[in-house]
């Protein structure tokens, strides 16, 4: 009686002890924090600010404009078939796949505010109109971190196919056939339209929009930076190579790579920048745990979309699992395109040779994952029995 009196204070109590422990470690550990958040600070700056400040500002803009109606009419017969979505999504995707994070789930929740998409569709949007742009994986992660703008590109396109293949897998797990687009998913704009007199004032509100968008960004990056570097002071990091050291070593995969995974499930700029300086002979098994982690986003990116969603109804379960899916797919493209393609052999060995075992895995994952995807998408409702991550969101948007 004594024990379960115990175990469910504690599950009350979690987030106080977690938050304590955070706090303490920030103490101990200050001199490490401090580099930590300064480096952070400036990933921020250098890059994320440049980058996503001009498409947030238009992105914001175009919202005022009947831009979005004459892009769902003339992307309907693509959209409609083949994502079991409005023709107006075609701009949540192309805005997400040229921005990058989290421009996609802000025009989402815009959409879904707007009541132009259903529920449903908001949710299956999220998944694959979220994705990492491609000015990061080409300059940032190819140039930058493999010095190859080659790799940059085969991981861009292996990104974008599997974003598509999640969308078009998603669709089948559609509650209800999707109606024309005509009929009732016109985009209702509610935005004050753009005119010479109002050019001003919509502006300044975009520009405002803009930044708060990029400070909530920027809150993110230099949290999860102190986060990591506490991880890896405590030793903690640790704890999860000496569990996953059997797996790996049975797969005669280098054992460096289970702590830079989860630096990149936590957060996905420092994961790939720890998974990038493994220095191995066989540079495919970098790439392609780097394609994985791109195609998760990892958890900072999670709770930047849900911060973004919270003024909606759309659930972040079907995107968690959705996520996972992308990472899976981009992982096992990328995988093909290597062992495919002599002229994409980065390796200074030739051990990475076609199998049929990662294959099967491949499809035993997604087969898992699309069935577990479809039980999100009908059980939405059940969203607060997330008590994890609505705790995360409460803590950070109060």
């Amino acid at each position: 009686m004594r024990f379960k009196y115990f175990i469910i204070s504690l599950k009350q109590n979690i987030f106080t002890i977690i938050l304590l422990l955070f706090t303490i470690s920030l103490i101990i550990f200050s001199n490490n924090n401090l580099t930590a958040a300064r480096n952070g600070l400036t990933l921020w700056a250098k890059f994320v600010v440049p980058t996503l400040f001009p498409f947030f500002v238009a992105t914001e803009l175009m919202l005022h404009t009947n831009f979005i109606s004459i892009l769902g009419k003339l992307f309907n017969p693509i959209m409609h078939p083949i994502f079991k979505v409005p023709g107006i999504s075609a701009f949540a995707f192309l805005m997400g796949c040229i921005s990058g994070y989290p421009v996609g789930a802000k025009i989402v929740t815009s959409l879904r505010n707007s009541k132009s998409v259903s529920k449903d569709e908001g949710e299956r949007l999220l998944v694959f109109t979220n994705n990492s742009g491609p000015l990061f994986i080409i300059a940032t992660v190819g140039i930058g971190l493999f010095s190859s703008s080659m790799i940059g590109f085969l991981l861009l396109i292996t990104h974008l196919l599997a974003a598509i293949s999640v969308g078009i897998l998603t669709g089948f797990c559609s509650k209800k056939s999707i109606s024309k687009f005509d009929n009732v998913h016109s985009f209702k704009n509610n935005n004050k339209s753009i005119s010479f007199e109002s050019l001003g004032e919509i502006l300044s509100k975009s520009i405002l929009n803009s930044i708060n968008t990029l400070l909530l960004i920027g809150g993110f990056v230099v949290l999860f930076s102190v986060i990591i570097s506490i991880l890896i002071q405590s030793g903690l990091l640790q704890v999860f190579e000496l569990v996953f050291t059997p797996i790996f070593n049975l797969f005669n995969i280098n054992v460096e790579f289970i702590k830079a995974s989860v630096i990149g499930l936590l957060e996905v700029t420092n994961g790939v920048n720890a998974i990038s300086s493994i220095h191995i002979k066989n540079i495919s098994t970098n790439i392609i745990f780097t394609a994985f982690i791109l195609g998760f986003g990892g958890l900072s990116v999670m709770l930047q979309i849900l911060s973004v969603i919270s003024k909606s109804d759309l659930s972040i379960k079907p995107y968690i699992v959705g996520k996972l899916l992308q990472g899976t797919f981009a992982t096992f493209y990328t995988y093909i395109f290597l062992c495919s393609f002599n002229w994409l052999n980065f390796d200074l060995t030739d051990d990475l040779q076609f199998s049929v075992i990662p294959v099967l895995f491949f499809l035993i994952v997604v087969i898992f994952l699309v069935g577990l995807f479809a039980k999100s998408i009908n059980n939405t409702d059940d969203f607060n029995r997330l008590y994890t991550l609505n705790k995360v969101h409460k803590l950070f948007t109060n």
